[in-house]
């Protein structure tokens, strides 16, 4: 695997969006909303629906942009140092 980006900006910006995600989550502005959304579904469920999407998305782009590659290499050479002393 083939690390994309790993600079300090791209973590700070992941960061920030899952902190603008957390202040998002808390839906008070719904609460009290009775609209329904396509004739059946309440705004904040289709809110938290839309949220869910979006948060899967972030989390994929986190992996893309600030995932600890160097961690990983590590953890295999430490994998494959560790078979080879073994015997296999």
């Amino acid at each position: 695997m083939v690390p994309t980006s790993q600079s300090k900006t791209g973590r700070k910006i992941i960061t920030a969006l899952v902190v603008v995600m957390a202040i998002l989550h808390q839906d008070f502005w719904w609460w009290d909303n009775n609209t329904l959304v396509f004739g059946f579904m309440p705004i904040a469920l289709a809110y938290h629906a839309i949220f869910s999407i979006a948060a899967a998305c972030l989390w994929a782009l986190a992996i893309k942009i600030a995932w600890p590659y160097h961690l990983e290499r590590l953890a295999d050479e430490t994998d494959s140092s560790t078979a080879s002393e073994k015997g296999g």
